[in-house]
């Protein structure tokens, strides 16, 4: 096992922003010791029945960023999410900074690839991001060593980053009560998801885990922060020493009973894409609806 560089005397200042829309939390991550921040999972907002995209939520992190005074280093995403679309270019465009995701993008690119009938043109080499991660590597915000671990699972593509005493799970976790993403898409294995979750909750019990989402179970309000001993406690899907087997059964059954996301024929093909937009051969933007291929 690779011998992550944790260091628990780092603790980011983490300032959330929930996104109602697609109930995913988006994150500035700033450098203790300096104004060096990173963007952790960026939303970029569409209303899909009328085409339409605009950057509210994307703005606000602008702002944020801007009235802090922050320097932007790293826009990360944790994976290609299949249920909201990434900012990220926009707000490189107005911060800079570098965006990064795992290495396996490549697969996910390949496989998506077909599955939007995309053709040669589009580069399944992962050179839309600014840097691919390799499990374990690291990379500097400021004066903050961050590394990413990878998690696959959920997508093959799926990397936890871990800052300083704070880790951010993407889709690999949800809160206790909220358990664990879904396993069934393609490229996505639940006792792969089982390994990858075991392998965060090695790290020390009093990490931080901030989630990607939460969807409020049972009428509580909603939280994205929580603790690994948390986690190995409290989990409902796997925490209290639940078993491989438990949970593969439990997780293929539920998945069997999932509809897609609402948007993920959108979420996919903009995210494989860095968060750009695809044209057509007129250079205008356009998406693809794939018919019986998801």
């Amino acid at each position: 096992m690779i011998d992550y560089p944790i260091d628990m005397n780092v603790k980011p200042d983490v300032q959330a922003f929930f996104d109602e829309a697609t109930n995913t939390i988006s994150y500035i991550v700033k450098d203790p010791t300096s104004n060096a921040c990173a963007i952790v999972d960026s939303v970029m907002d569409i209303d899909y029945a009328a085409g339409r995209i605009t950057y509210d939520h994307a703005d606000e992190l602008i702002r944020q960023v801007k009235a802090q005074g922050l320097v932007l280093e790293w826009i990360i995403e944790t994976h290609v999410h299949a249920d909201h679309l990434s900012a990220a270019p926009y707000i490189q465009q107005q911060l800079g900074g570098k965006i990064g995701i795992g290495d396996k993008i490549m697969v996910v690119q390949n496989t998506f690839g077909k599955v939007f009938n995309e053709g040669t043109e589009f580069q399944r080499d992962g050179s839309q991001f600014d840097a691919l991660f390799k499990d374990g590597d690291t990379y500097m915000i400021g004066n903050m060593r961050a590394f990413a671990m990878y998690t696959p699972g959920h997508t093959p593509a799926c990397m936890v980053h871990v800052m300083g005493d704070a880790a951010f799970a993407g889709d690999t976790l949800f809160m206790p009560d909220g358990g664990s993403a879904r396993a069934d898409f393609p490229g996505g294995d639940a006792g792969t998801l089982y390994d990858s979750i075991q392998k965060v909750l090695s790290l020390p019990d009093e990490t931080r885990l901030f989630m990607c989402h939460d969807y409020g179970p049972n009428g509580r309000d909603i939280r994205w922060e929580t603790t690994v001993a948390e986690e190995k406690t409290h989990n409902v899907h796997v925490g209290g020493g639940k078993t491989k087997e438990e949970f593969v059964k439990f997780r293929t059954e539920r998945d069997a009973t999932l509809a897609m996301p609402k948007l993920i024929i959108p979420s996919l093909q903009v995210n494989m894409r860095a968060g750009e937009v695809p044209t057509d051969k007129d250079g205008n933007p356009m998406l693809k609806v794939p018919v019986n291929a998801l």
